[in-house]
């Protein structure tokens, strides 16, 4: 019997109407971590797509951060794009001192093009690893080295989505790159794994200052639903020990997700639950945006 799943996976849309906050949220708050996809007719999709989104305009996204009082936010390219940055170039456009982007690129990208996306609010290259056809726990240092000097006098980073469990000696290999990383979902880790190698190497790159970690999509490391309480020892554990390093987004419109879809306004409640803390929420949502996405 044939229990794998068919690709692409067509996913439900984001839910339309998002909570209010429970909180005051901070002026200039910024979301870090969201995806704009479509019209299909528009920006296509890439072949070989684990997924299918419904729509999810720039709009929509706007009514969801208008409704918390996010005023600023991150797009970054989602895969089903691959490194046609179209669709999120274009929404930047629309509103250049709110929006940054993060983009992908392949590693042979010429300065030239690095320098045009700089100009369009790009700030940042996304790094896809768990779709990485390499052997596991093995990372593309030869490319990821040629792409970081290129980005370095841009000062931007490497945003990587990864499971950083699976690879053991994760500081060790990244450590060796002059830019800051980034990454997403926790770490995406497992909530059966963060007493792993793997995890305490993005800590200990967190302590050193290189590496920031977004406070995104818990539900992707655990099968329960909202509020998805095994992730709160993930998330306590990253506030007590790297509180200078993180960052929030929203992951909407949670696309690709195996779960019931959730409210974002409910998602963010979760997040200020985690903190508990105004000093340390503005620093999130304020503060650690502003220097790494150059908001002025």
């Amino acid at each position: 019997m044939n229990t794998t799943t068919p690709f692409p996976v067509n996913c439900p849309a984001h839910d339309p109407h998002p909570h209010q906050p429970r909180i005051i949220v901070p002026a200039h708050a910024c979301d870090v971590h969201a995806h704009v996809c479509g019209p299909q007719e528009q920006y296509p999709l890439i072949a070989n797509r684990l997924y299918t989104p419904p729509s999810a305009t720039l709009q929509d996204y706007r009514h969801m951060l208008d409704t918390l009082g996010i005023e600023r936010a991150v797009l970054v390219q989602p895969s089903i794009y691959g490194n046609d940055n179209r669709a999120m170039l274009d929404a930047l456009k629309q509103d250049t001192q709110r929006l940054r982007g993060v983009a992908v690129v392949p590693f042979d990208v010429t300065v030239d093009e690095l320098e045009a996306l700089h100009a369009q609010g790009v700030r940042g290259v996304r790094c896809n690893i768990v779709d990485l056809k390499e052997d596991k726990g093995v990372l593309p240092m030869a490319g990821l080295k040629t792409l970081a000097k290129k980005i370095k006098p841009l000062g931007w980073h490497i945003e990587f989505l990864m499971h950083v469990n699976e690879f053991p000696d994760l500081d060790v290999q990244l450590a060796q790159l002059p830019v800051p990383l980034v990454f997403g979902h926790l770490g995406y880790v497992p909530t059966t794994a963060t007493e792993t190698a793997g995890f305490e190497g993005l800590l200990r790159l967190a302590k050193d200052g290189q590496a920031w970690i977004k406070l995104t999509a818990p539900y992707r490391l655990t099968a329960q639903e909202y509020p998805y309480p095994s992730t709160l020892a993930t998330a306590e554990r990253l506030m007590a020990e790297v509180p200078q390093r993180l960052l929030w987004g929203s992951d909407w419109p949670h696309v690709f997700i195996r779960s019931g879809m959730p409210n974002d306004g409910d998602l963010f409640n979760l997040f200020a639950q985690w903190v508990n803390n105004p000093k340390l929420l503005e620093n999130i949502l304020v503060k650690h945006p502003a220097l790494l996405y150059n908001f002025s």
